[in-house]
């Protein structure tokens, strides 16, 4: 479906993405303010202005310098036709140099991280704001000289020009960026904006949009067609089965690929969920032998996940094969693995890892996608599947990634580390979730790392696998911080590990956060 079929009849905040590696934090951002908003790249930013009609545009930052060759093109018109914007980092200076100001390198450098500016209070972007605020800084290039109209309102040391405004225009523009956690007040400031400013109306209720999902899905499937399904048991394909499945009924065909990858008692969990209790058609195929065999001396990590990939799109294919009108596949595919996977939208963004269900499919892909989910954020999805009667356990369960274990099992992946790498994933889920830990928790996982050390057992050597725990806290899996335990149960967690499971001696802890580092350590 188009950019123009998906967009709303009127209203919201368009985003224009110029290479951002986080522009969908911003839609996300916007979108806790109770407003929809959508993404799309300069070159299709007028269409979409036509489209969409929005009551407010934001420009994100992006790696260029405006005045580089490579820079992206936006027409100066869409400065021009009366909408409230905001633009932020490289948005002010693109804002700067298309309405007649000058952008120029910084004298003193590039300026990245914690930064503290100043403004005057006078500004209504800063009602709520302390004068005093840190702010997240990253930028190389500077406004040199301001646009006819534009007003500096806010500054930091090495930057004169933390924030413009033309006041009659209701244009701004931040050099920081509002929408990181770092930049303390920054969420109040894109309330200020997107809310006061504009005056967009914050009637975006993730549960409202289910029956607009289940009718999408009926005009694309139409009356006869059949969809086979990816279904792993996390949330995402969870509420994209329910959702087709409403939509299309008998006409949905999940399947469940065990794929040696999994964790303890997912297959069976599955199947007894989604067979018995939801009487949907369930395929269960083993296909573990399969995967294994494909990643058999495969250590990178890109290639692991997309040959997993490619091994799930040729099982749904398979598959299909025995319905003679599942012309679609269906995914659970979300905003997030979108934008981590391709450049959004087009753009520029650069490709951090690739998930099995974006990068790994295929040119010749021989079946239609629908995607219910995409354009929506974890804890969106979770609202919708509430609405649609999910029990809690599934709804609020941890992410689990599509290549399953593999990317929890560094190096060469095979049975002999699977294993232990299973069990030792089933105690650090057990401690937490037989105490209650779990509710404030994003994800909680064992990695199995193939580095030996020495070890003492039964006043014998050892020389064996370590294991690492990874903890973490997140709202959307776009920035997450990582989490203790209390120290009894970590103790509970180590010493169960390495007495109970075979081929691990020490049990270490991940204290990274997201970024720089990434939640799953492939």
């Amino acid at each position: 479906m188009s950019e123009q079929a998906n967009a709303p009849t009127r209203g919201g905040v368009l985003i224009v993405d110029f290479g951002a590696q986080y522009c969908q934090l911003i839609a996300r951002r916007v979108r806790e303010l109770g407003v929809y908003s959508r993404i799309t790249v300069p070159d299709r930013a007028e269409l979409m202005l036509d489209a969409m009609q929005p009551d407010a545009i934001i420009l994100s930052g992006g790696p260029c310098s405006v005045y580089a060759n490579d820079a992206p093109v936006l027409s100066a018109d869409v400065a021009k036709r009366g909408i409230p914007m905001l633009g932020i980092c490289y948005g002010l200076q693109w804002l700067t140099q298309a309405l007649g100001g000058e952008v120029t390198p910084a004298s003193d450098g590039h300026e990245y991280g914690r930064t503290e500016i100043e403004h005057g209070g006078d500004s209504p972007l800063f009602d709520g704001v302390n004068a005093r605020t840190t702010v997240w800084m990253s930028h190389g290039d500077r406004v040199a000289n301001l646009p006819e109209g534009f007003v500096s309102i806010a500054s930091s040391g090495p930057c004169p020009v933390a924030a413009a405004a033309h006041v009659e225009k209701r244009i701004y523009g931040l050099q920081f960026h509002p929408e990181v956690t770092h930049s303390e007040e920054g969420q109040q400031m894109l309330r200020n904006f997107v809310l006061g400013i504009a005056g967009c109306s914050a009637d975006w209720q993730p549960g409202d949009i289910v029956e607009r999902k289940v009718q999408a899905i009926r005009d694309q499937v139409g009356d006869t067609g059949e969809v086979v399904l990816g279904l792993s048991g996390g949330v995402d394909s969870s509420v994209a089965a329910v959702l087709i499945h409403r939509a299309i009924g008998d006409r949905l065909h999940c399947v469940f690929v065990d794929n040696g990858l999994l964790r303890q008692g997912e297959r069976e969990g599955v199947e007894s969920l989604f067979r018995d209790d939801y009487h949907m058609d369930v395929h269960v195929v083993d296909a573990s032998e399969r995967f294994l065999t494909q990643l058999a001396g495969v250590e990178d990590p890109e290639v692991k996940r997309k040959r997993i990939g490619h091994e799930f799109v040729e099982v749904f294919r398979e598959c299909a094969k025995g319905y003679t009108s599942a012309h679609f596949l269906g995914q659970g595919t979300l905003y997030p693995d979108v934008i981590e996977s391709v450049a959004a939208h087009g753009g520029a963004t650069a490709t951090i890892k690739s998930h099995h269900n974006v990068g790994g499919l295929p040119e010749d892909l021989e079946l239609d996608l629908v995607e219910p989910l995409r354009d929506l954020f974890k804890d969106e999805v979770r609202a919708i599947g509430r609405e649609l009667g999910l029990p809690s356990s599934l709804v609020d369960r941890q992410p689990f990634p599509g290549p399953g274990l593999a990317v929890r099992c560094l190096g060469e992946v095979n049975t002999t580390k699977l294993e232990p790498l299973r069990a030792a994933d089933a105690i650090v889920r057990h401690e937490i979730e037989s105490r209650g830990l779990q509710e404030n928790l994003w994800q909680y996982f064992a990695v199995l790392l193939p580095v030996q050390s020495v070890g003492v057992m039964g006043d014998q050597r050892t020389y064996e696998n370590a294991c690492v725990i990874r903890i973490v806290s997140s709202d959307d899996a776009m920035t997450a911080d990582w989490e203790l335990l209390p120290t009894e149960v970590l103790r509970i967690i180590s010493n169960r590990i390495i007495n109970e499971v075979r081929g691990l001696n020490r049990v270490c802890l991940d204290i990274s956060s997201k970024p720089p580092a990434t939640i799953e350590w492939e």
